[in-house]
């Protein structure tokens, strides 16, 4: 499972921003997940909640955002939010796509004592 490998490198994030903003403690870790990213938000709380231990984020809670996918269609112009993984625009038909969010997974927030 790469989300074990995820949090590694999450958790060794959390230390630096906590450590450049004199923090002795991080309380809350959210973070946004694309439904194309490829991560499993079950899969990596679960294994958030495992690894923080013994770290600055120890009893920290872990906050997940799910981002639906993002399209640009190159036809119409139009920007749309898709429920379902299909690739037309739902404005034209069209699809000359391209996806402006829903790939990634992103730190967006810390909440540090």
């Amino acid at each position: 499972m790469h989300e074990f490998s995820i949090v590694n490198a999450l958790l060794e994030m959390c230390e630096k921003n906590a450590t450049a903003n004199e923090a002795t403690k991080i309380t809350r870790v959210e973070v946004k997940i694309g439904k194309l990213s490829g991560v499993e938000p079950y899969l990596l709380e679960t294994a958030f909640n495992t690894f923080k231990e013994q770290t600055i984020c120890d009893g920290a809670e872990f906050v997940v955002h799910l981002q639906d996918l993002v399209i640009q269609c190159h036809t119409c112009n139009a920007q749309s939010t898709l429920s379902k993984n299909e690739f037309a625009c739902p404005t034209c038909k069209g699809t000359d796509v391209s996806v402006v969010d829903g790939e990634e997974m992103m730190l967006m927030r810390l909440e540090m004592e």
